[in-house]
């Protein structure tokens, strides 16, 4: 795969939110400095916006919101191995506590982590505003590119369809 596609403007805003919308669960990184792993954990995607923000809710007493409170910086890992696509976000991370906005993006399955609905008192918003973003997206039916893969390793050919590069918002 070596289809380079930087994408600018809306159509970084649209591949962003196609990758991180049908992939949903992140790897999100807080606490960048130390790399050691232990403060990424799993989340779900609520909302990519118009502006390419990316909505996350979170427990306002998390030690996630306590890392974002002391240094903002984090990464997003968006991995689909069945669909061969994936995702890297840095960006910026703001806690919200916007009663509206939590109207605007609930959904039932979020009772699971709230016990009191989306009047739960302990609840926020993790909004992340991308700096940068790399990206890497087969084409196609995994099958069918399994065997693209095997035939472009028998004869040396890439035979392979998919586009990877920056999106720059």
């Amino acid at each position: 795969m070596d289809n380079i596609k930087n994408l600018n403007s809306e159509d970084a805003i649209a591949k962003l939110r196609e990758l991180a919308e049908s992939i949903d669960i992140c790897m999100f990184c807080t606490n960048l400095k130390t790399d050691d792993g232990a403060s990424c954990r799993p989340m779900s995607t609520q909302k990519v916006c118009d502006r390419g923000n990316i909505w996350f809710f979170s427990t306002a007493d998390s030690d996630k919101n306590m890392e974002i409170k002391l240094n903002n910086k984090v990464q997003l890992y968006y991995s689909h191995p069945g669909k061969d696509s994936y995702m890297i976000v840095n960006g910026e991370a703001e806690i919200i506590l916007d009663k509206n906005k939590i109207e605007e993006l609930w959904s039932s399955e979020l009772n699971a982590w709230f016990e009191g609905g989306k009047d739960d008192p302990n609840i926020s918003i993790l909004k992340v505003t991308p700096s940068n973003a790399y990206y890497w997206d087969m084409e196609g039916n995994k099958m069918i590119n399994f065997f693209k893969i095997m035939a472009s390793a028998a004869t040396g050919k890439n035979l392979v369809d998919g586009n990877e590069g920056a999106l720059i918002l």
